[in-house]
């Protein structure tokens, strides 16, 4: 059996369930050592042992559980090199509705813990001279759409980021790619009901998270002289 990721490790957020789940499975399929972050203790438990991976428990909207998270991962002697920030805050109201707490809480998940697990992991895979970054973003980065107000602003911030890296990093053999997906099917929408609701998509008209697990593999299992920066992945 083929095993492409073999001898690599990587870290994956918000890895207890849908996409993040679905991409810890395809990347251990492969051969990667796992470490799974998300902040239900007892379900990434339950799915690290099925995966044979590490548990590391935290909130990413905490900077303190942050530090303690990043603590953790620089004791251990074998960094991670490949990064894959999925961990997602998903809310919609309209502008008037969306609290500045609510704002705060999305972009502190959606993009500064992006941004401080970036920063701690990349001097590592720069001095390796090799490493996959890989930012889930969403089709709400790059479109419009009502009641959007703070996840929209937390992920064009977060494509924002990706532009910058992909900037500075060219040449380095470290490796930035923005996944940004359409509406897939996952328990997020269980809230929101998006059958009953006109101008949403019916959910078995969404994407799979196995499709988004699919491109984050297609990335960075390219040779090493192959960046892919962006991929949008939409139903056909």
């Amino acid at each position: 059996m083929s095993a492409p990721l073999a001898g690599r490790a990587a870290l994956i957020t918000g890895a207890s369930r849908g996409i993040g789940l679905a991409i810890a499975r395809s990347l251990g399929a492969a051969g990667a050592h796992l470490t799974l972050i998300a902040r239900d203790a007892k379900s990434l438990n339950a799915r690290a042992t099925e995966l044979g991976a590490r548990a590391l428990s935290g909130d990413l909207g905490s900077p303190r559980d942050i530090e303690r998270l990043i603590a953790t991962i620089n004791d251990d002697a074998t960094a991670p090199d490949i990064l894959v920030n999925n961990a997602g805050l998903f809310q919609l109201a309209p502008v008037d509705a969306t609290s500045p707490e609510a704002l705060a809480a999305a972009i502190e998940v959606n993009l500064v813990a992006p941004f401080r697990l970036i920063r701690a992991l990349l001097p590592v895979m720069r001095s390796r001279g090799r490493g996959d970054i890989v930012n889930i973003g969403s089709i709400a980065d790059h479109m419009a759409f009502p009641e959007n107000a703070a996840y929209g602003a937390s992920k064009h911030g977060l494509r924002a980021l990706h532009d910058v890296m992909r900037a500075e990093l060219r040449g380095t053999g470290v490796r930035v790619t923005l996944v940004s997906p359409g509406p897939v099917d996952t328990s997020l929408w269980d809230a929101i009901d998006p059958d009953s609701r006109e101008g949403f998509t019916p959910r078995d008209r969404m994407l799979s998270a196995d499709a988004v697990a699919a491109a984050v593999m297609y990335a960075i299992t390219q040779p090493p002289e192959v960046d892919v920066e962006l991929v949008r992945v939409s139903r056909s």
